[in-house]
């Protein structure tokens, strides 16, 4: 019988596999309002460029990251003026935002987003954003295409925000998203009358929505005199525009997706392979501990693990079995052994 104790692998012998798993993200609005534990997990920060939003109070250490909430303008805005408040800081998020999602034009300037994701088409950008950035820890590999809805509160008032909502969802990507973004796959985001309000970015995990999603809405909570869209986007600083957003909150869900790569080795031992062990144990004195001297009793050895080597012989994988196979020249096996990545 073959003494056998490394085989090498033939085409034949692996495979590999692709699986998405996908797992129901449920966001509640109380959470993303401000209305949970006295507003605690919601983190502000000095510079006022964005807020954060936690899962439990943001101090604690088994809070959770949920998402960052930001706005920014384009260059071109018919709000843009120098004197607004922030005017700097805003053109530069948007400029940032657009920059690593819509990349380039040909002329070397920063495509602005554009409502239905045909760049090359004029007169339906999106000058100005709300931008949500959710956790990697949520989003995984990203989001399902399909999944995303978000309800927003399009109430008069900031005490009574949820006295009229929209329900925004990406529900036509599922067989028509756009491909032209550096950051990847995105689709377009649309309230429950059709009308295109924004974009969402699968892999990159962010969603970009106009500010008319709130309108006027939010003037009270911002202390404006006017109701004016005008003085909301000019005279507030980003934090105040993120709070404005946050508070109208309702619910977020959406379906994440981890991609999951196998390769399947199916590890064959002939009926004249793998008879014998490598275990010093099974000699003694030169003899086969387990024929017991008789020359009739074939040899036979227990499976109990398989190991996958390089090409220079290192040990790169170990693989246990539940029990262990016992192996004669009567017998032939073959283990399945999966390596996900």
């Amino acid at each position: 019988m073959a003494n056998t104790f490394f085989k090498s692998f033939s085409e034949a012998d692996r495979t590999t596999s692709r699986t998405l798993l996908h797992e129901a993200i449920p966001i509640t609005g109380s959470i993303v309002s401000g209305t949970y534990n006295a507003n605690s997990n919601i983190k502000s920060f000095s510079h006022a460029m964005y807020k954060s939003v936690y899962d439990y109070p943001f101090l604690s250490s088994s809070a959770n990251h949920i998402f960052d909430v930001s706005f920014g303008y384009n260059v071109s805005s018919s709000f843009r003026n120098t004197t607004n408040t922030q005017d700097t800081k805003k053109v530069n998020m948007y400029t940032q935002m657009a920059q690593v999602l819509m990349g380039f034009d040909t002329d070397a300037a920063v495509k602005n987003f554009d409502g239905d994701g045909n760049s090359s088409t004029a007169g339906d950008k999106l000058n100005e954003c709300f931008f949500m950035n959710f956790s990697r820890l949520l989003v995984k590999d990203e989001i399902k295409k399909g999944s995303f809805s978000l309800t927003l509160g399009t109430g008069s008032t900031y005490t009574s925000p949820f006295a009229q909502t929209h329900i925004i969802t990406d529900s036509s990507a599922t067989s028509s998203f756009n491909i032209n973004s550096p950051a990847g796959e995105f689709g377009i985001l649309k309230r429950h009358d059709g009308e295109k309000v924004g974009l969402l970015y699968y892999q990159a995990g962010i969603a970009v929505l106009t500010s008319s999603v709130l309108g006027a809405a939010a003037a009270t909570q911002l202390n404006i005199a006017t109701e004016k869209r005008q003085a909301i986007l000019t005279g507030s600083n980003i934090d105040k525009m993120s709070d404005a957003f946050i508070h109208r909150v309702l619910n977020i869900s959406f379906n994440n997706t981890t991609e999951l790569n196998s390769t399947i080795y199916f590890c064959r031992a002939n009926h004249n392979e793998f008879n014998y062990s490598s275990n010093p144990t099974y000699l003694t004195e030169s003899k086969i501990v387990v024929k017991a001297d008789d020359l009739m009793m074939p040899p036979r050895s227990y499976v109990t693990t398989v190991g996958l080597y390089s090409a220079d012989n290192e040990l790169l994988a170990v693989a246990k079995l539940s029990e262990p196979l016992r192996k004669d020249p009567s017998s032939e096996i073959t283990l399945r052994v999966r390596l996900d990545y």
